[in-house]
């Protein structure tokens, strides 16, 4: 450590569609977050499926932005991608030098979080995947959601309620004990 300054960390939060991201970087974030969420118009109609989620009205355009002092020595930035694939273009640019990525899903839409996972692992981000505790989704498994997701067994799959401060922080412990893990590993 190099004086009193504290180190930063960059985490992006991605998903698809309607899956808690925004909900997340919210119930984490120490200052008033950076939300890019616009009412959603007729011109998402048959674009954006929102039967799982109706009582959703607003989608993020470009980046949800939060920040949370660890402590003295650790920052964590949270960068929330947008779920369309519309805007995929701009994941680049967000997961440039973070340190790993949170991606959440909604297992009643399950096919959704696909090219997040995809994103991730072919760029050899750490990830891990956070199933977001929607009604009807806690009768499967770890090991189900891992099947299903095709993920690499060394992939994190852990339970979270986006709306909970300390679901989401535990979360993204998982994530930085995952990104440490692999780290370790490659230098060892």
């Amino acid at each position: 450590m190099h004086g009193d300054r504290a180190v930063p960390l960059k985490i992006v939060v991605a998903g698809g569609f309607g899956a808690g991201k925004t909900t997340l970087v919210r119930a984490l974030s120490e200052i008033p977050p950076l939300l890019t969420e616009e009412p959603m118009t007729s011109a998402s109609v048959g674009v954006d499926d929102i039967r799982a989620v109706p009582d959703k009205h607003t989608t993020t355009v470009a980046m949800d932005f939060g920040r949370i002092t660890v402590d003295d020595s650790l920052i964590l930035y949270l960068f929330g991608t947008p779920g369309q694939d519309r805007f995929w273009f701009m994941w680049d640019e967000l997961a440039r030098g973070s340190v790993g990525a949170v991606v959440l899903v909604d297992l009643r839409r399950v096919d959704d979080c696909f090219p997040a996972v995809d994103y991730f692992e072919s760029r050899r981000l750490p990830f891990v995947v956070a199933v977001n505790g929607f009604p009807g989704t806690d009768a499967f498994s770890r090991e189900a959601v891992a099947d299903a997701l095709a993920l690499a067994p060394d992939t994190p799959v852990v339970r979270m309620d986006a709306r909970s401060s300390d679901s989401c922080l535990s979360t993204l412990v998982a994530l930085v004990e995952h990104a440490l893990d692999r780290t370790h590993a490659v230098h060892h």
